[in-house]
């Protein structure tokens, strides 16, 4: 993912320094570069220096690498040519003239998909409690949809007899862009939904301080209640779906 999204970044200033035949606006260069891990210094930089063979100097930064655009399309891509499709369609910068490019235009999908192909195959783990997994793709569920890919969903449909797949957090956030887009781009449609709530946060809803989730408060939990009735209600009137609760 880091790989794929700092080659655009990287074939960006290339083509700044190569004439700049798009006339692609370096102040309005909106593709970050990113790493994995989080360090604030990074999020706003100027690079492009020590002189013309170093590149167009610029505003610039790093993103950590979950959150960039890469990880979502991998999570939401049908196979390797979906991908490709879904990355030239990225919109990396506009002109001087205000016009969109996209990685499309700088010719970048095909690079990007070379590097990803092994990245595509979904990766089979085993839980603690020694069952098969599917672990792929981590996109953050509030800024991109939060689920794992859709081939490692439709693997494990193929591969077992019922599948559990995690979805964001929240039934108003995790839940509801699942639902909404990534069943809607795979044609997934689920029988069930469970909702997953622990005491302490219930409590904690209910208006216990984080210092006294430990103790013992039936009164705040009853209150907090509802605040999980509202996910339940979300998800059996607004969806239709049956949902289990597991505290």
């Amino acid at each position: 993912i880091t790989s794929a999204n700092n080659l655009i970044a990287a074939l960006l200033d290339n083509h700044i320094s190569q004439g700049n035949v798009l006339g692609i606006d370096p102040r309005r260069i909106i593709w970050k570069r990113c790493l994995d891990m989080n360090d604030r210094q990074l999020r706003f930089i100027i690079n492009g220096l020590g002189g013309k063979v170093n590149g167009m100097p610029r505003e610039d930064g790093f993103d950590i690498s979950v959150a960039s655009e890469i990880m979502a399309i991998l999570c939401l891509a049908k196979d390797i040519d979906d991908l490709k499709e879904k990355v030239a369609s990225i919109i990396v910068a506009y002109t001087f003239e205000g016009n969109p490019v996209t990685a499309g235009d700088i010719k970048a999908q095909g690079a990007v998909a070379a590097l990803m192909k092994d990245a595509l195959k979904p990766n089979l783990v085993q839980t603690l409690g020694h069952t098969p997994a599917f672990v792929h793709g981590g996109p953050f569920a509030n800024i991109a949809h939060g689920c794992n890919s859709i081939m490692a969903t439709k693997m494990a449909l193929k591969l077992g007899e019922y599948v559990v797949t995690e979805a964001g957090f929240g039934a108003d956030l995790g839940a509801e862009k699942f639902l909404d887009i990534k069943c809607r781009l795979s044609g997934l449609s689920p029988d069930a939904v469970v909702i997953v709530a622990t005491a302490r946060a219930l409590k904690l809803h209910g208006g216990v301080a984080k210092a006294d989730l430990n103790n013992e408060n039936i009164d705040a939990l009853e209150k907090g209640i509802e605040n999980l009735l509202k996910h339940v209600e979300n998800i059996t009137e607004v969806y239709g779906l049956p949902a289990v609760v597991a505290i």
